[in-house]
């Protein structure tokens, strides 16, 4: 400006004035030119020199960022072509002029506070609209956890972003992220990046001759004789049909002839059942899994379990290894690297009930930022299987009895199953878990908790004839998994069908015993019975059918009408309950029971289902459809959860 102004000066000056003489020009002149022109050159060069260190400076990268991204064992690459439309506009245009104004707005903040923009990412070149998720995956390394909370539920809550933004997420944030992402019931599939790719299978060797040299490998100390069992047959059983396949003749001299299961399949299907059920009970001892990981048995399980996505039992025993060996933290990061996350991330939002159990059982042992305790093999939360800012103010427990399971135990009365896909257009319609349905959604301020373990009716089909375990056993075996899993720490609510109330009963008596366990004497708010034989049953008497009943399991014989254990069990039980302050309810059936295809027995006469306290209702149907209600608005159902609500009516106030 000051320039302009001199040269109209100037102007204004010669115009008035007469012409001058014509002369050279004198040397101050001269010297007053060289100044101007020497101050334009140095000013200009000043302002370009800024420009380009601040140019420069824009374009710097944190090298440390960069090292960490050549460190990743894989990148996501782009395998979809973006769509060029969704860069134009006025929507995305707007967008992008929302995101500059709160870049500008927080950096201004940041400068205010004197606190950097971000730490690890302050120098990264990205797109101003890209922000948002660099600041959230900031936010979740927050040193603050309820920062970091909010951060995934913001991450999960997302639905807008492209696709390339989920990806960013992906490969940038931290295990405790990707769990909680994973544990997130909104959450888009594509925070997940597919497993890294798994080591190649050696030459002449199948998947089963490697499980077999795993099962090999694991330690034979601190194994009880079922365990020994499984190991010693599954490798006898591997080697034979081994041999065999390499002679082109199976064999039929193994010790798996007792496995009626095993005469349909086929070898190496059998083999690989075998290997899986040791590994299963190896993985229950925190050593042994140390030993599954460094013979690299997550790979291995890996590829096991893509292999036989048509058969849900194998998948199921492959999701309980990893689940036990989520239960130690230090083996987090291995599970993590290996991809497991992702797998059981999709696994949770499957359909079914069961399958979805088991992988919300491996994450919640793996998820230490909301989850407190550990759920060991056999005990599965039905709900709340995903991370919720809902309160959970108590418990209610599930322990199923003789020949039952943690899901189908609990499931709607079969004769009323409506077609497979109408029952999952409609829950209310059909479940196979009311649990997990119906009651999650009537009382959503509870926690529920299904317990499993393995039960015969005889010795004959007896998974591990070794297995000897009287009701004594299990309800210490229950009580320390329990107990692990949190249960006793809020008021409770037990829900038991037929030898599962015998259970109950044993287990608070000698929880009574030990001070430790207090907890769970002052907590029980109350009992469900259904059709539980307190006085003992007719069903170790029958003995017409050889294959279930020749050679009755010691349950069976502990719940026929003359065991001393039984009457003492029911004896102290009453004198125990009689100084407490829970409510019980029973129910018992009026009709009889098909086992098997020849024995027709009421199985829990009504006597015998009457504890002694509490009401006993009667209920129109047998044995086995005694815990399963026809819909949602059976008797059945609404007396149950009418109970529970009555039982836990000023905690669920609190």
């Amino acid at each position: 400006m000051s320039l302009g102004a001199c040269c109209v000066i100037c102007c204004r000056r010669m115009g008035t004035s007469t012409p001058p003489p014509k002369s050279r020009p004198s040397w101050r002149e001269l010297r007053n030119i060289i100044k101007l022109t020497g101050s334009l050159i140095l000013g200009g060069s000043l302002f370009l020199t800024y420009e380009v260190l601040a140019l420069k400076k824009s374009l710097t990268i944190d090298s440390q960022v960069v090292e960490k991204e050549k460190m990743k064992s894989y990148i996501y690459v782009h395998t979809v072509p973006l769509d060029r439309r969704e860069n134009h506009g006025i929507a995305c245009q707007a967008r992008k002029e929302l995101h500059k104004t709160v870049r500008k707005i927080l950096t201004a903040s940041a400068k205010i506070f004197r606190s950097p923009f971000s730490d690890t990412f302050s120098t990264v070149d990205v797109e101003d609209h890209e922000c948002s998720v660099w600041l959230l995956l900031r936010k979740s390394r927050s040193a603050d956890r309820a920062a970091r909370l909010e951060a995934v539920r913001e991450m999960s809550e997302a639905c807008h972003w492209h696709d390339y933004q989920y990806r960013i997420i992906a490969q940038a944030c931290d295990p405790s992220t990707l769990i909680g992402l994973a544990r997130s019931k909104e959450s888009d599939l594509r925070f997940f990046l597919p497993p890294p790719p798994l080591p190649s299978v050696k030459e002449d060797f199948s998947i089963e001759e490697e499980l077999r040299q795993l099962l090999a490998s694991l330690p034979q100390t601190e194994l009880d004789e079922c365990i020994q069992y499984f190991t010693s047959l599954a490798l006898s059983e591997s080697s034979q049909s081994l041999a065999a396949q390499k002679g082109g003749l199976w064999c039929f001299g193994g010790n798996g002839l007792p496995y009626a299961e095993s005469f349909g399949d086929v070898p190496s299907a059998t083999v690989g059942m075998f290997c899986l059920e040791a590994i299963v009970k190896h993985s229950e001892i925190s050593s042994h899994c140390d030993h599954i990981e460094a013979h690299g048995g997550l790979q291995l399980l890996q590829r096991l379990y893509h292999l036989h996505k048509d058969c849900p039992k194998v998948q199921r025993n492959i999701v309980r290894i990893i689940g036990n060996m989520a239960l130690n933290e230090h083996l987090h990061p291995a599970i993590v690297r290996s991809g497991w996350v992702s797998i059981m991330a999709e696994a949770l939002k499957s359909h079914l009930i069961v399958e979805a159990s088991h992988a919300a059982r491996t994450l919640a042992n793996l998820d230490r930022e909301t989850v407190q305790e550990k759920y060991p093999d056999g005990v599965y939360v039905l709900h709340p299987q995903y991370r919720t800012s809902q309160p959970i103010k108590a418990d209610v427990l599930f322990i199923h009895g003789l020949m039952g399971a943690a899901f189908k135990t609990w499931r709607q009365q079969d004769s009323e199953r409506v077609l497979t896909e109408k029952a999952l257009e409609d829950e209310d319609r059909y479940t196979t878990c009311w649990p997990k349905t119906w009651l999650a959604k009537d009382c959503p301020a509870l926690r529920i908790i299904s317990v499993e373990y393995d039960t015969n009716l005889s010795d004959w089909r007896a998974r591990c004839p070794m297995e000897r375990k009287s009701i004594a056993f299990r309800s210490n075996e229950l009580l320390s998994k329990l107990r692990a899993a949190g249960v006793g720490d809020r008021p409770m609510i037990w829900i038991s069908h037929s030898m599962g109330g015998l259970l109950v009963k044993k287990m608070l008596l000698e929880a009574s015993k030990k001070p430790e366990l207090s907890t769970f004497i002052n907590n029980t708010r109350g009992i469900i019975f259904y059709s539980v034989p307190h006085h003992g049953s007719h069903l170790a008497e029958y003995s017409v059918n050889v294959r279930y009943l020749l050679f009755p399991s010691l349950e069976v014989k502990e719940l026929s009408k003359d065991s001393p254990a039984l009457k003492t069990l029911q004896d102290d039980f009453l004198e125990f309950a009689k100084t407490k302050n829970f409510q019980v309810l029973n129910f018992v059936e009026t009709q009889p029971t098909f086992i098997g295809s020849m024995i027709k027995l009421h199985v829990v006469p009504v006597e015998s289902a009457d504890l002694g306290i509490g009401d006993l209702i009667p209920v129109d149907v047998n044995h086995l459809n005694i815990c399963k209600p026809k819909t949602k608005d059976a008797f059945l159902y609404q007396r149950t959860v009418q109970f529970i609500r009555e039982a836990l009516g000023k905690d669920l106030e609190d």
